[in-house]
């Protein structure tokens, strides 16, 4: 009998803590990945993490950087496979699956900071996050700007035209649109992760690499180049993402916080990355680099006719190189 009394005792207090887990369970709050090539220096963690703060009340942000999570490249895969909630996607990764993306990866077409967000803020802008979302099953909530690219070398040789790119080894990331852009300014690209840029440029394996005086600074480029050409040839973004399955499974109004939550990180992200690219000149001059700008003209004019006479702008919308310049 004093068996059966304590199995029994035994068995309703575990059935009383279930039934008190699972009011527990159901309150705790969704959790969001976040994967992002960026490291925890980076601005766009602070960005991450401001927005995390702000939407804390419905969600937990769980960010990983430097690639750790995912590689840089397969994040957008890794959201379509439901594996990863967010993250922050680099456009020509969506070039690989939808290619009409592709022109919004070309060399020259955005001017600064505000024409990218004044672009995806404009019908066309949209059109394009409505194809990504119903053919990628994201949600975009806008761009996140990271600086112009500029070509930093760590040979010597004066650089002034796309001609004076020949034979340089440039460190592209991986994918065809990324690797045609380096060929787009005359260079010979070279696939490399982010990661790995400094020791390669070290070793010489590379000649140079491509990225905005941000990322040299954060990444400490500078320490093994020796010059930076100022070429401004991409007006570097991202995009903040979130898997639409998250997304529908919200109410209006958190859609509506979040994306609010989500507009004011990535403008005081894109606000630090202006003023730190204004500053970091003064820097780098310092640190012993020649810093000088080349016939950007000349870069300009190769590199549109290189991108029209592809197989890349076949599948451009009509008109898209207009609409966008006279934003």
């Amino acid at each position: 009998m004093m068996k059966i009394t304590r199995r029994y005792m035994l068995g309703a207090a575990m059935v009383a803590a279930a039934a008190f887990a699972v009011p527990a369970l159901a309150q705790d709050k969704p959790v969001l990945k976040f994967s992002a090539v960026f490291s925890e220096q980076d601005i766009r963690a602070e960005m991450t993490k401001k927005l995390g703060e702000a939407i804390s009340g419905d969600f937990k942000l769980e960010p990983y950087y430097g690639g750790n999570l995912f590689k840089q490249g397969t994040e957008l895969v890794a959201i379509q496979r439901g594996n990863l909630q967010m993250g922050n996607i680099a456009p020509q990764d969506i070039s690989k699956q939808i290619p009409e993306w592709s022109v919004l990866t070309s060399a020259y077409l955005f001017r600064d900071a505000a024409h990218v967000t004044n672009f995806f803020k404009s019908e066309t802008g949209e059109e394009f996050k409505k194809m990504a979302e119903d053919q990628l099953g994201i949600k975009i909530l806008g761009p996140t700007y990271f600086g112009a690219r500029q070509v930093g070398l760590k040979p010597n040789k004066k650089i002034n035209t796309p001609a004076d790119m020949a034979g340089i080894k440039l460190r592209m990331p991986g994918g065809d649109a990324w690797q045609f852009l380096g060929e787009a300014i005359g260079a010979n690209p070279v696939p490399v992760a982010y990661a790995e840029v400094y020791t390669a440029l070290q070793t010489g394996a590379i000649d140079g690499q491509d990225n905005p005086l941000p990322n040299v600074q954060n990444m400490k480029f500078y320490e093994v180049m020796s010059q930076i050409v100022l070429t401004s040839h991409l007006i570097g973004y991202d995009l903040l993402v979130v898997s639409k399955d998250v997304w529908d499974k919200m109410t209006p109004e958190q859609q509506q916080s979040f994306q609010a939550a989500a507009d004011e990180a990535m403008k005081w992200s894109e606000d630090q990355h202006i003023a730190q690219e204004q500053t970091l000149l003064d820097e780098f001059k310092k640190a012993g680099l020649e810093i000088y700008e080349p016939d950007q003209e000349a870069f300009r004019k190769f590199a549109q006719e290189k991108y029209l006479n592809s197989e890349l702008a076949k599948s451009w919308p009509e008109g898209i190189l207009n609409k966008v310049a006279g934003m």
